[in-house]
């Protein structure tokens, strides 16, 4: 598959392909992971596919070798996506995929209270300048507060083929993470259904008539610091609800230092202590098995300053 964009007064996608069989038009693109939503916007919003260089439809039978061009028309901006022009920690890009660090403070997308300063604004802003004809698609949002690793899906179609491989579990996501207390396990599963908090819009909360929700937790450290006690952890994202570690690990007893929203205690760091240290999955285009990793901030750092305690050390002292 070769990515390519039409430059004209109006800049929009192309996908190319050669076929490598004979089979329907239709069957092939379903082959290809073009969804039913886009083949629609291609029929009606001023796409369209040719194959060797004439425009078909999807009845048409392909034969080997034959040349198909998918044109998509131009992608929909939302009002609320303002650009804007700031710095951008960029840790890999081609034409598919951008992959970048978004620092803890940043909004991953616009909101109607915080509309502006986001991540989205500043790649949409990167886009503008580069006149690249789509919108920008977030396969991985992070909380406000917290950091690490988010993956961008350049266009509408490449979003699709992410979205799915999530579906599949075939996207991984590592966090790590301070929880308050010592965490007796060394490693565990937490797999508890996370709904909407009666009476709140923004607080989840475990309940029986939830969405399923699975975290695997591995303990790497416990620490004690001005009298506080708490664990670093290491998550494991098997599915992706809305504060899904922040209600878990407030579920078991050990929410998240600094995050005050399910609990935590803010004396050693004002915001949630989680960061996205690495994701990985299939190139959508070439694949291939990628990852991509970012180191721990600062703020993080600094809760490790010692040893963390040994075995014999919070066993004994587990209970006081």
């Amino acid at each position: 598959m070769l990515l390519a964009m039409k430059k004209s007064n109006v800049s929009t996608l192309l996908l190319k392909f050669i076929t490598e069989e004979r089979i329907l038009l239709r069957d092939f693109l379903k082959k290809k992971g073009i969804s039913k939503r886009a083949l629609t916007a291609v029929k009606f919003d001023g796409g369209q596919i040719l194959v060797n260089g004439e425009e078909r439809t999807v009845r048409w039978m392909l034969e080997l070798g034959d040349h198909v061009i998918i044109e998509f028309p131009p992608e929909e901006i939302g009002n609320g996506l303002k650009p804007e022009h700031g710095e951008l920690s960029i840790l890999d890009e081609d034409d598919s995929i951008l992959i970048v660090e978004k620092p803890a403070g940043q909004g991953t997308i616009p909101s109607r209270n915080h509309p502006n300063g986001t991540l989205a604004n500043t790649i949409y802003g990167k886009y503008s300048v580069e006149h690249h004809p789509a919108t920008v698609h977030v396969v991985t949002r992070l909380d406000t507060d917290t950091s690490g690793v988010v993956c961008i899906a350049k266009n509408r179609h490449i979003h699709h083929l992410m979205s799915t491989q999530m579906q599949q579990t075939g996207f991984g996501r590592r966090y790590i993470a301070f929880v308050s207390g010592w965490v007796i396990e060394e490693a565990f599963t937490i797999e508890s259904p996370i709904g909407r908090k009666d009476g709140s819009i923004i607080e989840r909360m475990v309940r029986p008539d939830g969405q399923y929700a699975r975290t695997d937790v591995r303990v790497t450290g416990r620490f004690e610091m001005c009298n506080s006690r708490y664990t670093a952890v290491e998550l494991q994202l098997h599915t992706g609800r809305t504060h899904q570690i922040r209600v878990h690990m407030a579920h078991v007893g050990h929410p998240l230092l600094g995050d005050d929203l399910y609990g935590g205690p803010c004396d050693l760091i004002t915001r949630q202590a989680l960061h996205c240290a690495s994701i990985w999955f299939k190139h959508p285009s070439t694949n291939e098995n990628v990852t991509y990793a970012s180191e721990l901030p600062g703020d993080l750092l600094r809760l490790m300053p010692v040893e963390p305690k040994s075995q014999e050390e919070y066993t004994v002292n587990f209970s006081g």
